[in-house]
């Protein structure tokens, strides 16, 4: 990972990260964050201790109390945390909002720095750029985005950038009008990618980190009623997968200069599936071998291995997430570990990635946290 921000692996720095693990015997201790739906068995985001030499997880708190902490992300240099409230009143508005919190690397707590509207409302989902400067979220309930400069001290700025979105999509049930899901700044740092999935597109934006502001730039449209949610990047920058609630599907796209070009679309079910699923997150492996996404109601993650050369996608195989509802999954940098929060079930489930094949061992380790949807880890 380079350390100028930009959060990049190639693959001799990933082979340095493993040769630099801990030798047998030996542990190293992460925290874990947890975001969540508030409500009776959870007041706002939990911290655990992370084992990485053996994949336990251990002593639980309410580092924050907060409503509706759906998605988190943690800032590069490791000292802050944001996290969206997925809430449709915000000061009397219907907004929701974001807020920044300073972390305490010795208790695990986390002391809150700021607030402030994210300009619509049900925000689910928080990216950084890539060098710590700039915010960015997108408003699912108000199908908008809006971009916030980081501020010196970690607190964010009012929204510098606001964009409503616009349209529909061939799903009556789901698609009636714009849910804007994710924003994800591009390898080279100049873009963001916005997953909308009431309109089947992904909207590019020129960023500007120093001003922490947004311009439409462009965008790519998928096949009707797929329903992009969320997006990743290949560690070359060469590549970028959209996993695709509403059929279930990913798409590999070829990136270059702020545009995509779609590779092909595969599906993220086993032959013969005949249940209800869709989608929800979708990650690449830190060696850039493998792509991860789950599955809710299949109940799953789907592996799939990944040709450097081509960007496409070949089937590995679908593992049982041990629970129901995997909303969300983090694989932590190293990438030997690969945890599963399963949302309606109220657990989060750790599995080993098998270093030669990608594969996903039985899980071991396994705690129990109301409604987890969004797990984040820190150093």
């Amino acid at each position: 990972m380079r350390c100028d921000g930009r959060m990049r692996f190639d693959r001799r720095e990933f082979l340095a990260i493993l040769a630099a693990a801990p030798a047998a015997g030996q542990s190293r201790q992460a925290w874990l964050y947890i975001g969540a739906y508030t409500n009776e068995k959870n007041r706002g985001i939990t911290a655990a201790r992370f084992d990485l030499s053996t994949g336990a997880i251990s002593d639980m708190i309410l580092a924050a109390e907060t409503p509706n902490p759906t998605f988190l992300e943690i800032h590069s240099n490791g000292r802050w945390l944001y996290a969206v409230n997925e809430i449709a009143n915000y000061e009397g508005k219907r907004e929701g909002s974001i807020t920044a919190y300073e972390i305490d690397r010795g208790t695990g707590r986390l002391k809150e720095l700021n607030r402030a509207s994210t300009q619509g409302g049900g925000p689910c989902h928080v990216g950084l750029d890539r060098t710590g400067r700039m915010a960015m979220i997108a408003n699912y309930g108000g199908g908008s985005v809006a971009s916030f400069r980081i501020l010196e001290d970690g607190r964010v700025s009012e929204a510098v950038s606001f964009f409503q979105h616009e349209g529909s999509g061939a799903n009556p049930k789901r698609q009636e009008r714009p849910h804007a899901h994710s924003i994800n700044a591009t390898p080279d740092n100049r873009f963001a990618v916005a997953c909308d999935l009431g309109t089947d597109e992904i909207v590019i934006y020129a960023i500007d980190p120093a001003k922490g502001a947004m311009r439409r730039h462009g965008a790519a449209k998928l096949a009707p009623g797929s329903g992009p949610r969320h997006f990743a990047f290949h560690p070359n920058g060469r590549f970028g997968y959209s996993v695709n609630e509403l059929l279930s599907t990913v798409t590999a796209f070829e990136y270059r200069n702020g545009a995509l070009k779609e590779i092909h679309t595969v599906s993220t079910l086993p032959e013969g599936f005949a249940g209800e699923n869709t989608t929800a997150e979708i990650r690449v492996h830190p060696s850039g071998q493998w792509l991860y996404a789950s599955n809710r109601g299949e109940d799953s993650i789907a592996a799939f291995r990944i040709d450097g050369r081509s960007g496409r996608l070949t089937r590995m195989g679908n593992t049982p997430t041990q629970g129901r509802t995997p909303r969300n999954f983090h694989i932590e940098p190293s990438g030997r570990w690969l945890l599963a929060a399963n949302q309606r079930s109220d657990s989060v489930v750790v599995f080993e990635i098998d270093a030669k094949s990608g594969q996903l061992l039985p899980a071991k380790q396994g705690i129990t946290v109301g409604q987890p949807v969004c797990l984040r880890t820190v150093l």
